[in-house]
């Protein structure tokens, strides 16, 4: 894969910091903001500084890094008991991305074997890993999902933002799509714009433009019209929690893009590492669905585009069940027509 269709990094830590590209300003802004306590971290989940469930457990790994610092440095030994208020701050910071609560009892678990001594080395070590693992396992489900386009497929469709900005880099839906624009297999991505937050069009365009691949913009409602032209062969999107029989929790829109997909032929993709498979439930209807404020629809960049006295209902996700899903594509490999069976099969390979 060339370098230059896969530029953007959302995550660094340099100079002992965290830093973040602030994904609120773009695309007008491109500017990294530095971190240096959990607090701070898990504010900048809460308010989307970072977002996309890869990208939220990897931050969240550096947060406890900046946790055990912080705690060593003022407590010594004591560090290992006042950190799980730490822990417990971040993992309160987003409720449906199961991603954060897997790094972040990940590094629990490693705090747990953790010796007499300074604890930064080996938490900042794992959560490098845990970073360095994403970015491969994205590059693996980017081969994987590309297999399945045919050559010449045209046009692909994605929702929301799945791509470096949302991971610790590549992408998963989008590190699908670069995979098979860099394989020739097809000539242009359509993106849903991706209200309220406008993720597809502050963020999706701005990754594909950086990285010279074709890209149109369209207003969530038009996708459906779109499909029914004949053009577009997949969707792709990506996924914040699995259930163990595949059904998918994704960005607000996505339900609509899956059933609108299955009415015109169109093939629909889901790309996520296994981390966000959570086999604890059994179905999508025990999936935890985040509202946030009725401010992000009622207005635009702090303007008002409703009349004052509306109300309005802002769910982040909703959930695509298993059987509008063609393919669910991890990094230990293909799903088709995910089913408890299948998805059981994959997780213990």
């Amino acid at each position: 894969m060339s370098d230059r269709h896969d530029t953007v990094r959302a995550i660094e830590w340099r100079d002992d910091h965290l830093l973040l590209i602030d994904q609120r300003l773009l695309p007008q802004e491109s500017r990294y903001n530095s971190y240096d306590d959990p607090q701070a971290v898990a504010d900048a989940i809460r308010a989307m500084v970072v977002r996309g469930a890869p990208a939220i457990g990897i931050t969240a790994a550096y947060g406890v890094v900046l946790a055990a610092r912080g705690r060593y440095t003022a407590l010594g030994e004591g560090w290992r008991s006042a950190i799980a208020a730490d822990l417990d701050l971040l993992a309160a910071s987003r409720p449906t991305a199961v991603n954060l609560f897997w790094a972040l009892e990940r590094m629990r678990r490693l705090i747990a074997t953790l010796e007499a001594g300074d604890p930064t080395p080996a938490l900042l070590a794992e959560a490098e890993r845990i970073h360095r693992e994403d970015v491969a396992a994205n590059r693996r489900m980017g081969e994987l999902g590309a297999a399945l386009i045919t050559a010449g497929a045209g046009e692909l469709l994605t929702h929301c933002n799945t791509g470096s900005l949302a991971t610790g880099g590549y992408g998963t839906a989008l590190g699908v799509i670069r995979s098979a624009y860099a394989a020739g297999k097809v000539a242009r991505v359509y993106a849903d714009e991706t209200r309220p937050w406008l993720q597809g069009s502050r963020l999706t365009a701005w990754e594909l433009v950086q990285d010279a691949i074709p890209v149109s913009l369209l207003a969530d409602g038009a996708s459906a019209h779109l499909m029914k032209q004949g053009g577009v062969q997949w969707v792709i999107v990506g996924a914040d929690r699995i259930a163990a029989n595949g059904d998918a929790a994704n960005k607000i829109g996505t339900y609509a893009a899956a059933v609108s997909a299955r009415y015109h032929g169109v093939k629909f993709m889901v790309v996520a590492p296994t981390s966000t498979v959570d086999m604890s439930l059994a179905d999508g209807s025990g999936i935890p669905i985040e509202q946030r404020a009725p401010e992000e629809v009622l207005s635009l960049a702090g303007r008002a585009i409703a009349p004052a006295g509306a109300e309005a209902w802002n769910p982040a996700f909703d959930v695509t069940p298993a059987t509008l899903i063609d393919a669910i594509v991890t990094e230990k490999g293909v799903v088709l027509n995910p089913t408890t069976e299948k998805m059981a099969a994959m997780m213990a390979s």
